[in-house]
């Protein structure tokens, strides 16, 4: 296992805040908590406070993840996931939790309500061009790669297109 970068913390609100926690080693995830009580009305979405605030290094970047049981027990999900936490943003981390559920949902002060994932990410610039290259899956965007496997007729036009690369 490697050796973990530390991320300084600050609480906000003191005695209701909890440090994010990766519950097991090698966890990516680190639990947020809630720091007070929210209720959620079915079919809604609130701003939860976590009571932290983070320093990230330049050139990483936090992602406000849902927790899967959270989310499959009682279809409480993270509303924009994953939520970004940018380098240089040092307010408190809230949590846009969205209920999806045909019932009001409680948070207690201390649940867990999310998962903040830190990693690196590369920078880069966008070039304006006037055309791209091509590929194989080419401008077909959303059910693009289907639910079964891909046909005869699918395969090979992918090796002819592919062949014409070369």
């Amino acid at each position: 296992m490697t050796t973990p970068h530390l991320i300084n913390v600050d609480t906000v609100t003191a005695q209701e805040a909890r440090l994010p926690f990766a519950a097991h080693p090698g966890d990516a995830g680190h639990d947020l908590f809630a720091a007070s009580p929210v209720t959620i009305p079915a079919g809604r979405t609130v701003l939860v406070p976590t009571g932290v605030s983070i320093a990230l290094p330049d050139g990483y970047v936090a992602m406000v993840c849902s927790r899967s049981g959270l989310a499959l027990k009682s279809q409480v999900v993270v509303a924009n996931a994953p939520g970004i936490v940018d380098a240089g943003y040092r307010g408190e981390v809230g949590v846009i939790l969205h209920n999806q559920s045909d019932t009001t949902f409680t948070v207690n002060t201390g649940d867990k309500i999310a998962q903040l994932v830190v990693t690196p990410y590369v920078r880069v610039q966008f070039n304006p061009v006037d055309t791209l290259d091509d590929t194989v899956r080419g401008q077909r965007g959303f059910g693009s790669s289907d639910v079964s496997d891909p046909t005869v007729s699918d395969q090979s036009a992918a090796a002819a297109l592919l062949a014409g690369a070369n």
